[in-house]
């Protein structure tokens, strides 16, 4: 579902917080290789974008606001040196707020006279508890970031263990939350991943034993020429050296809960998680979605990107026409170019234009991934109506999300969630669409049958949080609309 592109408006579809990369691979040009895989996880974050490089000795690092090709260029990669190892990130900001240099990845941590670079994915829960413990004990904090936090947590600990391995698998213990984790020291590529694999994080050989590869999503490995190897285990540490790769369990893996949102929205299509095809796991979820919410129609339409696949599937199974009714924008991303009025009134179409030649005087299915706040959904049915749609009947191959997630996406309370706010009748009143159905949770977890597990994070959709969320951290995100409207008129405490 397309997102707002304008600074200071809410975003009406679930962001996901970032994408890490690494590569240990003497040699090679490792900066450029890092560029290449951020450029292939740019979708999972586009405000701000970095590269850590260590060289042997120690580690330098750039990175700014902006896209990958906005904060490197030729000057900016070959100031970066030759190195050894390098990690990268994308972000997208969750926990720590607004973009800002600081809060920028990869973080740098000190050990004594070693720097270390940390990139981090996911959302920590016990920041506020680990950030005073830190404070404590003399660290100085500046971003705001659970990813700060973490890399500080690593470095403290190492001092005292003196050993960086030891430092990792103490911080690991001590971490909650989601979190795949990238880390350079000047002579090594580490990466690791929480006890229940929240976060995707998958492991690459370059070809002719050229060097390992490290990526949120394999098309970063797929961009630099590298083969998959495997995914990081939940709970593991996977250590690169001109050793070659070591692996050991670091914390006990718990229950997985791999996030199911990857599968409907975050990944790119051409990726693979745990062994699933993510455009094959959208195509089933549009033939599920078919026989669940069945509708006469005339043409199949899918919102683009996302809902495509899901929109040929549906396709597939109903015997009704697909079609290319939708036109995004390619060009047109997250801004900071200040909008005037008249531009914020143009909304969607910023990004989403119909074409009145195709869906003029036709009954639609429409397919999207999801509906959050629903404002989007309603400027969308309304911007068919307007192309000449008959009728407009929307399909979403997500369950309704009911619950704000904690884990690496903005949701921060059910008050933002229509869908925890109205009846399935008042969200399609709202919207105005024709009718409304969502895949139900079976159907969703029917579409992954070729996952290498069946262990998945639906907290979204159920409430049922894998990592307990901490009273300080959840203590008015479960409030509904109605519970914040009797709170400020005193009706409860």
């Amino acid at each position: 579902m397309a997102d707002s592109v304008f600074p200071g408006e809410q975003p009406d579809r679930l962001e996901e917080e970032c994408g890490v990369f690494g590569v240990y691979a003497p040699g090679e040009d490792v900066a450029r290789l890092t560029c290449y895989g951020l450029q292939a996880l740019q979708h999972r974050g586009q405000e701000s974008a970095g590269i850590a490089v260590g060289d042997g000795s120690t580690v330098i690092e750039a990175k700014d606001l902006g896209l990958v090709t906005q904060v490197f260029d030729e000057a900016t990669l070959a100031g970066l040196g030759e190195g050894v190892v390098a990690i990268g990130h994308v972000r997208y900001s969750t926990s720590g707020g607004k973009a800002s240099w600081e809060a920028a990845q990869p973080h740098i941590s000190a050990i004594d006279d070693t720097l270390i670079a940390l990139a981090h994915n996911g959302t920590l829960v016990n920041t506020n508890h680990l950030r005073a413990q830190l404070i404590d004990e003399g660290e100085h904090l500046r971003a705001g970031t659970d990813s700060e936090v973490a890399a500080k947590a690593i470095g403290h600990l190492t001092r005292q263990t003196h050993h960086l391995r030891e430092g990792i698998r103490y911080a690991m213990e001590n971490l909650e939350g989601a979190y795949a984790m990238v880390l350079a020291s000047p002579e090594a590529l580490y990466a690791f991943r929480d006890p229940h694999g929240i976060r995707p994080l998958c492991i690459g050989q370059l070809p002719e034993g050229r060097g390992w590869v490290v990526s949120s999503e394999t098309c970063g490995l797929d961009i630099v020429g590298a083969e998959y190897v495997r995914d990081v285990e939940p709970g593991e540490m996977v250590r690169f050296t001109a050793e070659g790769m070591v692996s050991e369990q670091a914390v006990p893996p718990c229950p997985r809960a791999a996030c199911i949102f990857e599968y409907v929205y975050f990944a790119r299509p051409d990726s693979v998680l745990d062994g699933q095809s993510v455009y094959q796991a959208r195509r089933a979820m549009g033939r599920i979605l078919a026989d669940e919410a069945p509708v006469e129609a005339d043409l199949v339409l899918g919102v683009p990107d996302s809902g495509v696949p899901a929109a040929l599937g549906y396709s597939e199974a109903s015997g009704i026409p697909f079609a290319d009714g939708i036109v995004k924008n390619r060009y047109v991303g997250r801004t900071f170019i200040q909008p005037t009025q008249a531009m914020r009134q143009l909304g969607i179409r910023l990004k989403l234009n119909p074409l009145p030649s195709v869906i003029t005087g036709k009954r639609l299915v429409v397919i999207d991934d999801s509906i959050v706040r629903g404002n989007t959904s309603k400027k969308l049915v309304q911007m068919l109506r307007d192309a000449g749609a008959a009728e407009v009947h929307l399909r979403i191959v997500s369950p309704e999300v009911l619950w704000p997630c904690f884990y690496g996406i903005d949701t921060d309370t059910r008050e933002q969630l229509i869908a925890a706010n109205m009846t399935l009748e008042e969200m399609n009143d709202w919207i105005g669409s024709d009718s409304l159905a969502f895949i139900s949770l079976d159907g969703l977890r029917a579409s992954l049958a070729d996952a290498g597990h069946d262990g998945f994070c639906t907290a979204c959709f159920t409430g049922d949080y894998p990592v307990p969320i901490p009273d300080d951290v959840a203590k008015k995100s479960f409030l509904t609309r109605k519970d914040f409207e009797a709170v400020y008129a005193g009706e409860v405490s």
